[in-house]
């Protein structure tokens, strides 16, 4: 491991940014970062009123985990509502996006295996 990764992060200490389908997330753990080798685990945040662009990964399965607020699923060609305690298994190649509901954000753990990268971002809908 590189004396610049560390195998611990504090929230605050991280920076928020926007990915390639539009959410806003913070890189709690990422290997280009903290020293892993085959996951990133980020805080994904759906403002209200809004969703994320419909894409899919080719390489990375994904996991979903809901910590606040309700959102509509889109998994394919299914569609779900989902909540705090909600778990999405996301496999590659699958076309999906998230909405919030309510009136407040909708945020999400989301563990990537391999690890998230902008280049593995296919999007389906075109920039708003």
């Amino acid at each position: 491991m590189s004396t610049h990764c560390t195998p611990h992060t504090r929230y605050a200490d991280i920076l928020a940014y926007v990915t390639k389908d539009g959410s806003v997330i913070r890189e709690l753990m990422h290997p280009q970062q903290h020293g892993g080798r085959a996951q990133s685990l980020a805080e994904a945040t759906v403002p209200p009123g809004t969703r994320t662009l419909l894409h899919r990964h080719a390489l990375t399965e994904e996991l979903y985990h809901v910590t606040a607020g309700r959102g509509l699923m889109t998994l394919g060609e299914h569609r779900f509502e989902v909540g705090p305690g909600d778990t999405v298994l996301i496999t590659p190649g699958t076309a999906h996006c998230i909405e919030t509901l309510g009136d407040i954000p909708l945020t999400l753990l989301c563990c990537c295996s391999p690890a998230y990268a902008h280049a593995d971002t296919e999007l389906l809908d075109a920039m708003p």
